[in-house]
């Protein structure tokens, strides 16, 4: 029975997908029915994490996140938790070998959001985006390739990029929330209180050296199984991006951009064309 025990738990990162974000749910919905499952299962543990240090003001973060970390490594020692959360994500971490140091990564980036309000060097502000995104991006990768080593190796790079990109517009969009809220300033040398036209630029041009990478020498080579869903994943942050470009820098404090319904209907039908017409 434990794999109706299994069963259920890989639901529940999936319910936690779409409960969460409804946008990463739709480009899921795109990859092959294959490998959708242990991306849920990857979103689902990433996101219980961030939920700990982000929102659960009215608790004990620390104790909270030690106790997810020890949890964790109790789930996948014995193949078992009673918390479905990290049932789905330790098989999805044994199936596809996925390296310790990935996980270790993250949950750093994660712990230094408990204390950690500024980054104030580009070495420091690389590490956090490397724990917080660039190796979710390669834990998926690892999926995508299904040991498949070389085309890994070809592909991480941008596999990190496009996660740097897809954080850095997080970044941008919640800056309100992260600085106003959170008490955290993620860009180095960028006076949020102050954010003006040029550091907006500056911002703006990194994310979109990082999109352009992933997407000629990622995006184009990946396995037919992933390429669509990390397609519309890309066209939507892209949409968010061109919107965030348009929001004076005096003013995308106080603006909360988002992509509408019927604009991601509309992104899903466009890139679905060219995805069938092969002209991605």
């Amino acid at each position: 029975m434990k794999e109706l025990f299994d069963s259920v738990s890989n639901d529940c990162s999936k319910l936690v997908t779409k409960k969460y974000s409804t946008s990463f749910s739709l480009a899921v919905k795109m990859l092959s029915p294959k490998i959708r499952t242990d991306i849920y299962n990857i979103y689902g543990f990433v996101r219980f994490a961030d939920e700990i240090v982000d929102t659960f003001h009215d608790y004990n973060k620390e104790v909270l996140m030690e106790h997810f970390e020890k949890d964790y490594y109790l789930a996948k020692e014995q193949g078992i938790s009673l918390n479905p959360i990290l049932n789905s994500f330790q098989k999805t971490v044994n199936r596809y070998n996925i390296p310790d140091e990935m996980v270790q990564a993250f949950l750093k980036s994660m712990k230094a959001d408990l204390f950690k309000t500024e980054y104030q060097t580009k070495a420091e502000y690389d590490e956090y985006i490397y724990g917080s995104a660039d190796v979710v991006g390669l834990m998926c990768l690892k999926v995508f390739v299904d040991g498949d080593n070389d085309r890994y190796e070809e592909l991480k790079d941008a596999a990190m990029r496009l996660g740097s990109a897809f954080q850095k517009v997080n970044f941008l969009r919640d800056l309100k929330d992260d600085f106003e809220v959170l008490n955290r300033s993620y860009f180095p040398n960028v006076d949020l209180g102050k954010l003006d036209a040029a550091s907006k630029q500056l911002i703006i041009d990194e994310i979109e050296k990082d999109f352009d990478f992933a997407y000629k020498n990622g995006i184009l080579k990946l396995p037919v199984e992933a390429k669509f869903g990390v397609y519309m994943a890309f066209r939507y942050y892209r949409r968010l991006l061109k919107k965030l470009k348009s929001v004076p820098s005096e003013k995308i404090m106080d603006t909360r951009i988002r992509i509408s319904d019927p604009m991601k209907i509309n992104l899903l039908a466009r890139s679905y064309v060219k995805y069938k017409l092969n002209i991605l």
